[in-house]
């Protein structure tokens, strides 16, 4: 254990029990214990392996290289359809841990093995991504603006190309670009 994660396992919340007892599974798999993205993760040479971490209606153990794993039970999640290589296993109460033990434990070891093996995730480029029409005309428009998107790291790049896309009409769309123009220029990213 960590001292420096404690706080996490300490702090009231809904699902504090869960935390505790995926906590002590995954100790139990000899991984180290560290605190990245303010949540307790947990590494295997240094690498990230799993991760402990909540929402309103679940807690999850969220596999880094989840899409990696054979899954053979049926149980890892997509968290969303843009998230290429994580995988979740969610959990709603105490109870549907201590069932899964076993098979939480056979997870982590897979993960593990897939580190141990070196395997990596073919990620998508950020040019496979969808530029929404409204951001390609700005960009047209603007020489300096593409200049100053293509000089983003990629990350960078897709954030904003997510978050532009997500709007389902044209004038909010048109709304988000205009808006973050000045953070690409600045060279920061959607969350900077």
């Amino acid at each position: 254990m960590n001292p420096k994660v404690d706080f996490f396992f300490e702090k009231d919340s809904r699902w504090q029990a869960e935390y505790t007892q995926l906590r002590s599974i995954i100790l139990d798999c000899g991984l180290e214990e560290e605190l990245k993205w303010g949540k307790p993760c947990y590494t295997y040479h240094g690498s990230n392996i799993v991760l402990i971490h909540g929402f309103k209606n679940y807690c999850a153990l969220l596999f880094h290289k989840g899409v990696l794993l054979k899954d053979t039970d049926d149980i890892l999640i997509q968290q969303t359809k843009n998230v290429q290589s994580a995988r979740q296993i969610r959990f709603c109460n105490l109870r549907e841990i201590r069932e899964q033990k076993d098979i939480i434990r056979s997870y982590i070891y897979e993960a593990i093995e897939v580190e141990k093996a070196g395997l990596e995730v073919k990620l998508k480029k950020t040019s496979e991504f969808d530029m929404p029409g409204e951001f390609r005309e700005a960009l047209e428009k603007d020489p300096d603006l593409k200049s100053a998107f293509e000089s983003l790291t990629p990350g960078r790049q897709r954030g904003y190309l997510l978050y532009f896309s997500r709007a389902k009409q044209s004038k909010t769309r048109k709304s988000r670009i205009e808006r973050y123009i000045p953070h690409i220029f600045e060279g920061k990213g959607l969350n900077d």
